[in-house]
């Protein structure tokens, strides 16, 4: 009955984004208005006389586009208490998320506005479409466990917080989600990770889990903990009402089948959502359909710079409606947290324009172009996939860097992987993935002719637990952290082969 309730009040919601399909660039154009307008009396908004803008195009001569570097002097002052910088009033909270080539950590601000009209907003949306389609869910019948990181004081400031976005939102999130949400507060913020996974285990065993919410690696290590002190062999036998999986943050590929075996039955959905640090912009609106629906009327506005011009000294910037199905694109935004014509750091290729419905590509910084092959993550994941379906092997965790060259001049990609089941034949699953990395992506195939520029690439198997060690060396366990799939330089996969290394 409550779920039916809730259903019917979030019928007009359904409706609002049924408009995506027709409006979008009216849409749009209304987002960024609004955005405008309410900054115009902040620095930022005197600075770049907001007063007098009146569309996108004076929007877009006047407004350079910035990056973390470009707006952290701005953040730093916000942090230290002061107001209407980058965005009205006093901002609070703010995400901590992985660094930049100067910093250990970015700091993200979090105004109330982008709490309200960018994170929530998306939260509800994403039950809003998953009810539509379908209609028969009791997943207020239950509880939804929901993972978080953990936040801490911001310079001591009364009542300002750093920390995950999802121990941010946990923080404020209202009473009535409260009231179908665990576990506690009191253990959803806690900041060692492994103290925190016992707890939730313990906690959620006795619950009527009907959805989960999370990161899949991290959802995945409490889950499995938590069958194992049930003694349950399966999640159907401990929660039989379990019906979805609200996932995010990495791409579920890896996982897929890990989740198929922890909770193998077909009444089970999974629903991808695009929520970041810097705000929630996609979801899935058809769980048949892996690309995502971009959500047009939050408090953000979309630019893009096509990925062959991205690095150049003026590149082409597009809206939204100038941009092209098919092609790779890096992500602008200008949020109501106050960052504006901000690159994300994120790629994105568009399925399809009304409704525009996306994939998410990889990162402007996590990619293989040593030697023009031009590989992304995206790439990586259909790799592996086609590489594990042939073969029965399951992928838990995995990082990839070039080998510029060897002491017999060879050159060629080297990946890290730890296997939830290994391959048969470690050859042939490394044969398996350089072919179908060939048939995906043209660059690589170009370069791995003949193996004049690239050799075939080898697979070092990582022992269980190993990413998991590295993250933990570096204060990163639990929470939103991410292991870096792709990298252009040997840094990241050297730090992990040392961690094995001291180990063996």
């Amino acid at each position: 009955m409550q779920t039916k309730l809730i259903g019917t009040a979030l019928k007009f919601r359904q409706h609002k984004i049924d408009q995506y399909d027709t409006q979008a660039e009216a849409i749009q154009r209304r987002a960024l208005s609004r955005l405008i307008s309410k900054s115009r009396h902040t620095e930022w908004g005197t600075l770049y006389g907001y007063d007098n803008i009146r569309d996108y195009e004076q929007f877009a001569a006047r407004v350079p586009i910035s990056d973390y570097e470009g707006l952290k002097g701005y953040i730093d002052r916000m942090r230290h208490g002061e107001s209407d910088i980058l965005w009205p009033g006093r901002v609070k909270w703010y995400a901590k998320s992985s660094g930049t080539t100067n910093d250990k950590s970015k700091f993200i601000p979090v105004s109330q506005d982008g709490l309200d009209d960018l994170h929530y907003r998306g939260g509800t949306d994403s039950v809003a479409l998953y009810l539509r389609s379908n209609p028969q869910s009791r997943m207020f019948s239950g509880k939804a466990l929901i993972l978080g990181g953990s936040h801490a004081p911001n310079y001591n400031l009364p009542h300002s917080l750093v920390g995950d976005l999802s121990a941010i939102l946990i923080e404020n999130v209202s009473p009535f989600i409260n009231l179908f949400r665990v576990p506690s507060k009191e253990i959803a913020l806690l900041s060692d990770f492994e103290e925190k996974m016992e707890r939730i285990a313990q906690y959620i065993k006795d619950c009527n889990i009907t959805n989960l919410s999370g990161v899949p690696s991290w959802m995945m290590a409490v889950l499995k903990r938590t069958l194992e002190i049930t003694g349950k062999d399966n999640l159907c036998q401990l929660w039989p009402h379990l019906e979805v999986f609200f996932h995010g943050g990495v791409a579920f590929t890896p996982y897929r089948e890990q989740y198929k075996q922890l909770i193998p039955t077909d009444r089970m959905h999974y629903m991808e959502t695009y929520n970041a640090s810097e705000g929630f912009f996609g979801l899935q609106s058809d769980l048949s359909d892996p690309a995502m629906l971009l959500m047009l009327d939050y408090g953000v506005f979309y630019e893009f710079i096509p990925m062959d011009e991205f690095g150049k000294e003026n590149p082409t910037i597009v809206p939204l409606w100038g941009v092209e199905p098919g092609r790779n694109y890096a992500m602008v935004i200008s949020t109501s947290c106050g960052l504006w014509r901000y690159i994300i750091g994120d790629t994105v290729k568009f399925t399809q324009k009304n409704p525009y419905k996306f994939i998410i590509t990889g990162r402007t910084k996590h990619f293989i172009n040593a030697f023009g092959e031009e590989l992304v993550v995206d790439n990586a994941e259909k790799g592996l996939r086609k590489a594990c379906e042939a073969t029965g092997a399951q992928v838990k965790e995995y990082t990839a860097a070039p080998v510029f060259m060897d002491g017999n001049a060879k050159c060629r990609h080297q990946w890290l992987i730890e296997f939830a089941t290994p391959p048969a034949d470690l050859s042939a699953f490394a044969r398996l993935l350089d072919q179908a990395l060939q048939t995906i992506n043209s660059d690589y195939e170009a370069k791995r002719y003949k193996d004049i520029t690239l050799q075939e690439l080898e697979i070092i198997p990582a022992r269980k637990g190993l990413f998991d060690a590295w993250l933990k060396e570096k204060g990163k366990l639990g929470g939103q952290h991410k292991i870096p799939r792709l990298s252009n330089s040997r840094d990241i996969i050297e730090e992990m082969l040392r961690v094995m290394s001291c180990e063996s």
